[in-house]
């Protein structure tokens, strides 16, 4: 069964509708601020297996739309981005993006030492590690045939995805938990006056359409210049995906536009871009769960879900016990931790859910929402790069 764009749309709607009914009337989903894409998500892709598995029947879903959802989205969140709270970041940024390389190195030795005690070939050991995980799908199946030509792993697509597919789920479900542990461990609390830039309670926002279309307008226009710049960046040999210069458009605008006329009604800091930002988001996070083809992961080796255990471990504690105590045992650094935990098991979206579902509940992060996603969509990505040719190039 194959559903096109508005069917697919539809049914991603009713899904975020059933987790947000979900986490409302489960106490353990509240409790851990398990984001409510995650909860139908799952949920629905667990539906749709048990359909596979009993009348042999799958759904295919069109997921273009999916794509340009986390397009809008990162364009958002640069737009939120002011170069003043970046400047107040800065010590977070560069102490994260520290910490963040190094640990690409310990997940990927993790990897390696599990494959030591199993079946599992040496080098998917890094295929299951930050290639698919801090990677995710992209970096997953970019560096497959890598693997299956210089290494024989002929199934290394499927592992691929598979470790990326898991990574999204487990980050999904880690970070809430982390960042409720740390907040009440510690008892703290959110410093900050400001709007939660992503996510809010809005049955009490009065948004009006002129401020959506402004929202619209410049959301658009940051999305043309990201598009001109991921054009200018490939035509250097740099491979990176779309959403990161669209970050870096929504960047330029908000830092530069509002400058030179003072006067304009500008979106960065408003209800009306918190609410598209949530809106994208949310439909992002809900298409990319509910299509997932749990059937394909059956045939996976115990060794695999081994590997997967240990990953999930060790990200929770370094979470906790590094990166949560390296940036100041704050408020900001547990939202930090959680978003971290989603970065390093599954994606920046993953992580930008995790901290908008903690922040909803205890209070705005904004330095949170500009230091995760800088390293999560532009620094890991490069860093990874050369960290993912060092290992197979040892493996060699």
């Amino acid at each position: 069964m194959e559903l096109d764009a508005r069917q697919t749309l539809i049914l991603a709607v009713l899904v975020l509708f059933l987790g947000r009914y979900l986490n409302q009337k489960v106490a353990f989903l509240q409790r851990y601020n398990i984001p409510e894409p995650v909860t139908g998500g799952i949920l629905a892709s667990i539906v749709f297996s048990a359909i596979y598995f009993i009348f042999d029947h799958s759904i295919d879903f069109s997921l273009r739309q999916r794509d340009l959802l986390l397009v809008v989205f990162f364009t958002c969140v640069g737009l939120s981005a002011r170069f003043s709270t970046l400047l107040q970041g800065g010590k977070a940024l560069v102490t994260l993006l520290i910490i963040a390389v190094c640990y690409l190195f310990i997940q990927n030795f993790t990897g390696l030492g599990v494959t030591l005690v199993s079946d599992l070939a040496t080098p998917v050991g890094v295929l299951g590690s930050s290639v698919s995980l801090s990677g995710g799908h992209g970096t997953a199946i970019a560096w497959a045939p890598t693997f299956v030509k210089d290494f024989g792993i002929s199934n290394a697509m499927e592992i691929g995805i598979a470790c990326a597919t898991f990574g999204l789920v487990l980050g999904g479900i880690c970070g809430g938990p982390i960042a409720s542990f740390l907040i009440n461990r510690y008892k703290l609390a959110s410093t900050s006056s400001e709007h939660i830039s992503v996510g809010f309670d809005d049955e009490k926002e009065k948004i009006t359409v002129h401020h959506i279309y402004s929202v619209v307008l410049v959301v658009a226009i940051g999305i043309g210049i990201g598009v001109n710049l991921h054009q200018l960046i490939e035509s250097f040999g740099i491979k990176l995906p779309i959403f990161v210069p669209c970050l870096f458009g929504g960047i330029i605008l908000t830092n530069t536009i509002p400058l030179i006329w003072k006067k304009l009604y500008w979106p960065t800091g408003t209800k009306s871009l918190a609410l598209i930002s949530d809106f994208s988001l949310g439909l992002f996070l809900a298409m990319s769960l509910m299509s997932l083809q749990l059937w394909t992961l059956i045939d996976l080796a115990l060794p695999i879900l081994l590997l997967l255990a240990m990953q999930v471990l060790v990200v929770v504690l370094f979470s906790i016990f590094i990166v949560f105590r390296a940036l100041g045992k704050n408020y900001d650094a547990a939202i930090m931790a959680s978003g971290y935990a989603g970065l390093a098991l599954g994606a920046t979206p993953t992580a930008i859910a995790n901290m908008t579902a903690v922040t909803k509940r205890y209070g705005a992060s904004p330095q949170a929402f500009i230091v995760v996603p800088l390293i999560g969509a532009f620094f890991i990505d490069i860093s990874n790069a050369f960290i993912i040719q060092l290992f197979l190039s040892w493996l060699s």
